[in-house]
């Protein structure tokens, strides 16, 4: 499935494509904090069009063309951070998107055969994704502590799921995904608490690191549902 271990964007690149996370300044109070709320919700939002976007133009691609757009969707991850760290925040911003229309590229020909034979399940993991999502971000935008001695967790957690789904592909287990599936969910859950809780303390220099983060969380988690919703389809 979406941060190495000094940036928080490259520890989400989805565990189909992911790496670990760094601390942002704490943000003001009040009206900025909910500024900075606003725009990187906003940045999220549109991330996600994107990727509806790249995926139901991408509904016709070979799985040959899914990984080179991986393969885009990585260098869009590095690339995004590098900007922002260097100020160019509509290049940051650019690559953000860019990142968003290539993952739905990738995924487009998968969500187009569950489309063909059970579209029913793209709807229940839509859905799912926004209740978790909500849910685990609410808690994390909320509580006062400070998460960010988790980072180091979450990025061996992340390198072990890695780890595990690469193997899985050469080893036959049964139920294997439902297991997997379910791993994933809790870390990238704990992602979730952990992103939402950096954006409460974040200021407007670190949104799009943050909204790339948030994003790869939902993706993840939409990829993770979708295998456990759709009985661990290819």
């Amino acid at each position: 499935m979406t941060d190495i271990s000094s940036d928080p964007t490259l520890t989400h690149a989805p565990a189909a494509v992911y790496g670990g996370p760094s601390r942002i300044g704490d943000a003001t109070v009040g009206d900025p904090a909910r500024a900075v709320f606003g725009q990187v919700m906003g940045l999220v939002a549109l991330t996600v069009g994107c990727a509806a976007l790249g995926a139901y133009i991408g509904r016709d691609l070979s799985g040959g063309s899914g990984i080179v757009a991986f393969i885009a969707a990585f260098a869009c991850v590095f690339g995004l951070s590098a900007a922002s760290a260097r100020g160019h925040e509509q290049l940051a911003t650019g690559l953000l998107l860019g990142l968003g229309l290539l993952l739905g590229l990738a995924v487009a020909p998968v969500l187009a055969a569950y489309a063909r034979t059970d579209p029913s399940v793209l709807w229940q993991a839509a859905g799912a994704t926004a209740a978790f999502v909500a849910a685990l971000g609410s808690y994390g935008y909320a509580t006062r502590r400070d998460l960010s001695s988790w980072a180091r967790t979450l990025l061996w957690a992340l390198l072990g799921l890695i780890v595990v789904g690469i193997v899985l592909i050469f080893v036959s287990i049964p139920q294997a995904h439902i297991v997997y599936a379910v791993a994933g969910l809790a870390i990238f859950g704990a992602f979730t608490i952990f992103d939402f809780n950096r954006l409460r303390r974040s200021n407007s220099a670190g949104a799009v690191p943050i909204a790339a983060s948030i994003f790869l969380d939902i993706f993840n988690v939409f990829l993770l549902l979708l295998q456990l919703f759709g009985g661990g389809r290819d």
